[in-house]
This record gives C-alpha cells, structure tokens and sequence, in this order.
C-alpha cells in the first residue's frame, strides 16, 4: 500500500475549552509551508515513510526506488495521482515489472487504503495541540513519529471492504 499525505505547518485546533461568550484566543503560524510525506505498508508489518518538500513525480521516483531496494518484490496498491502516471513514472515502472505489480485503487474510494489511517492517526498527534517555534522542529516531529510509530493495520480488511 502507497499514498502521501501533506503537513501544512500550522495549529489545528479541533476543541477548545472556553468561558461563554469570551473568543478564545489560538495560536497560529499564519504560514502556508508544508511538507509531504510519502509512505508504503507491507503485509508482514514492514513500512517505509519518506518526507519531501511537495508531491511531485521527482520525488516519487526517488521514493519508488528506495522502495524497491527495502522491498525487492512486491504487489503495489496506489491510487492514480498525477505523480503516479507521469510517462518517466510508467517507464520506472516497466522496467520493474517483473518486480513490482501495480494494482490502481478506485478512484473516489480512499477509505480502501489503510496509509489514510496512518495519516489520519499522525495527523492527530502531531498537528493535534502542539505549537511548533519553527518549520524545522515541526518537520522534525513529523520524522520522529513515522520512523518510531509502527502501525498495525489489518490491510486485507481494507482491500476486502
């Protein structure tokens, strides 16, 4: 399974205790940097996240082939982005073939892929009430959470849905 998800460098409040009739006061970067992070599962619990500036199909090629060094063999479930299907994308692809088999997911149907929950879940965490002083530290904390989380997911309950 692959998808990417983009951390916009901002508070996300979902609740806030406040006295009636008083606005409560919520910090904010006011900035519109982001950060991607592109990410695989394996059925065997393995996983592979990456950080990147932006979604491009550049970036997704240097992401495919640390992916196939770490997993030489594979069933490669994605959904078709426009970095998925770029004509130097479809060749990398080709001359893996024999490798990697890629398999589209619907399109309009995420809740097929389990990477949603595992952006869903980091989201929650890293974005939930934490205020960032800088990019860099909110950059980090995304890397620490996917290189230390491992995430559980029955992925044939996804593919099966």
């Amino acid at each position: 399974m692959q998808d990417e998800s983009i951390f916009t460098y901002d508070v996300k409040i979902r609740k806030v205790w406040a006295v009636k009739g008083s606005k409560p006061i919520i910090l904010s970067t006011g900035s519109k940097r982001k950060s991607v992070v592109f990410g695989a599962l394996a059925e065997d619990g393995a996983q592979l996240f990456r950080q990147y500036p932006t979604a491009n199909s550049d970036y997704f090629l240097l992401f495919l082939k640390e992916l196939v060094r770490k997993f030489p063999k594979m069933i490669f479930f994605m959904d078709k982005a426009p970095w998925h299907t770029e004509h130097r994308v479809k060749s990398f692809l080709r001359k893996n073939r024999f490798n990697l088999k890629v398999i589209f997911f619907p399109k309009g149907y995420p809740e097929s892929n389990p990477m949603e929950e595992c952006w869903n879940e980091g989201k929650d965490s890293i974005l939930g009430s934490t205020f960032y002083n800088s990019f860099a530290e909110f950059k980090s904390a995304i890397s620490n959470y996917y290189r230390t989380k491992k995430f559980s997911l029955d992925l044939y309950k996804y593919l099966c849905h």
